[in-house]
């Protein structure tokens, strides 16, 4: 255990000297507040720049609190997706390049602890980030237009999260297994664009695919219950995150043996 500590330690030391422990949560804010404020002023951009003949009166019904959030969130399912996979792609890959990972196998480390502390580091960052950029959207939400319950915003970050930690797990495997930190990264985009398409074209059949959380989570900020098949597929999602962490150990260790 002392060991995982270790080595999950220098993987946050090594994210403050990157400063993704900085740029990762501000960005995350700033996507999620930009989408309220900009809600927020929009007629009055349109009335200022829309060039509008005089008397023309500009009357656009506000959205609920509840949509505005939603929309600040979806910002998260796919710039956020791209934040993700950017900081992540190289998180064993760029080592393995380096020889950085080879020098820390050489002494008494186990692959195991070494691809969990990397991807339990990520999880961190991932988590904070979208707790912070949340919160902040959540205030400038409650401040513009209403306050969304407590309860609520939890349960769709909850949601959420999962989805984002799927993600991440698979750029995590991906990493384990290529040298090179760009095409790690541009296959995971790749299959979470494919998995997105195919989950929201057949959603009918494929309730249960972990892509449908984000809807999930929208659906319970919309009608304030969690859908009957929000919990089937969690369980989905996490065991996703377990086989996917455990091939990418089983991939890394024979990729390294190998080499």
């Amino acid at each position: 255990m002392s060991q995982w500590l270790t080595l999950f330690q220098k993987e946050i030391l090594e994210m403050w000297r990157n400063f993704k422990w900085i740029w990762v949560p501000i960005t995350f804010i700033l996507l999620g507040v930009s989408k309220p404020i900009t809600t927020y002023y929009t007629p009055q951009i349109i009335k200022s720049f829309g060039d509008l003949p005089e008397g023309a009166v500009i009357d656009i019904p506000p959205p609920s609190a509840a949509e505005v959030f939603i929309q600040a969130l979806s910002q998260y399912s796919s710039l956020g997706v791209l934040i993700i996979v950017l900081s992540t792609m190289g998180i064993i890959a760029a080592e393995r390049k380096s020889g950085v990972a080879a020098m820390i196998l050489v002494k008494p480390v186990s692959y195991l602890s070494f691809v969990t502390a990397k991807w339990a580091g990520g999880i961190l960052l991932l988590w904070f980030s979208l707790f912070i950029g949340s919160i902040a959207t959540w205030y400038y939400t409650g401040i513009l237009f209403a306050w969304i319950p407590a309860g609520d915003l939890i349960q769709s970050l909850l949601l959420y999260g999962l989805w984002l930690t799927v993600v991440l797990t698979l750029t995590v495997f991906f990493s384990a297994s290529l040298m090179t930190p760009g095409i790690a990264g541009f296959l995971s985009i790749a299959i979470v664009i494919i998995f997105n398409i195919i989950s929201s074209t057949f959603s009918t059949w494929l309730e249960w695919s972990p892509a449908q959380l984000t809807s999930y989570a929208n659906e319970v900020l919309l009608s304030k219950t969690v859908p009957e098949q929000a919990l089937s597929t969690s369980l989905i999602a996490f065991v996703c995150i377990i086989v996917l962490l455990g091939f990418s150990v089983v991939i890394f260790r024979k990729k390294e043996l190998a080499s």
